[in-house]
């Protein structure tokens, strides 16, 4: 089993986005890299990016802030969760974007594993 390979992003998930961009753009200067509407508002920061998801984009998380971890690929990632006392909630494809396994930590919180396309299938 390989370790991740870098923290790909953090996401919020938010009530209302565009009013934290306002927040966070001028509270604490973050530079805005992508925006997709107020469905996701993507800042770099150093080697990584932080977000703000909109309830809708940021199913299964439900609120709080969600850790998201770049891998290869999603062999064996099911029953090493299971394992560990965790839960499997699901793959989204993003197309060109690549995918998303989000899974459910022992005590509830949402982690997701993001392979980017091309990367071995699960």
């Amino acid at each position: 089993m390989e370790s991740p390979k870098r923290l790909q992003n953090v996401f919020v998930v938010a009530e209302r986005p565009a009013e934290l961009h306002a927040f966070y753009a001028q509270a604490l200067g973050l530079q805005l890299k992508f925006r997709d509407h107020d469905r996701w508002i993507q800042y770099a920061v150093g080697n990584t990016s932080v977000a703000l998801a909109c309830r809708e984009e940021a199913v299964p998380a439900t609120s709080g802030v969600v850790m998201v971890f770049e891998v290869d690929d999603f062999t064996a990632t099911a029953e090493r969760v299971a394992a560990a006392g965790g839960e499997v909630l699901g793959t989204r494809d993003m197309g060109a974007h690549g995918a998303v396994l989000s899974l459910r930590d022992p005590e509830g919180n949402t982690v997701q594993l993001f392979k980017r396309q091309g990367a071995p299938a699960p």
